[in-house]
């Protein structure tokens, strides 16, 4: 697979300019930066976090950050979501590539801040093996009702 049909569709239902950038089989964020050789601040990581009532909500921030829940509780009573409730939610995607693009799979997303000031942004292709490249200008018009803050 070289990226969800989900990200694909939107991608291209936005018209986005992006690269698709092959990378040796990799299990986390921040070590697809190191195999992708692209800096980990600009690889978005997504964390999914869900209240215990059914709702989910996605955190986006740098591979090389750690989520502050501190933060992030301060939208709701938010927990670390169980990997076997995502494959419901990401049925195109593999386990643990989850791309950075809450708004194409229908669920809010908190970005951190500190990845909006990177110039580009490199997204998980929803396989381990693919990063999504284009401008942060590009991904900031690709989630409009993403909540900007601190989050790491």
């Amino acid at each position: 697979m070289r990226m969800a049909k989900t990200l694909q569709q939107r991608l291209d239902q936005a018209n986005c300019d992006y690269d698709i950038i092959p990378h040796p089989h990799s299990a986390t964020s921040l070590e697809s930066a190191r195999t992708a050789g692209v800096p980990a601040e600009r690889v978005a990581k997504s964390v999914m976090l869900d209240d215990r009532h059914g709702n989910f909500i996605m955190a986006v921030l740098p591979a090389n950050r750690h989520l502050d829940m501190t933060e992030v509780r301060m939208t709701g009573a938010w927990q670390l979501t169980r990997e076997s409730n995502l494959p419901s939610l990401f049925g195109d995607c593999e386990r643990g590539a989850i791309p950075a693009l809450g708004d194409a799979y229908n669920i809010p997303m908190l970005l951190d801040r500190s990845l909006t000031r990177q110039g580009d942004v490199y997204l998980e292709a929803g396989d381990h093996d693919h990063l999504i490249h284009m401008s942060m200008e590009q991904y900031l018009k690709l989630v409009p009702h993403a909540e900007v803050r601190e989050l790491s």
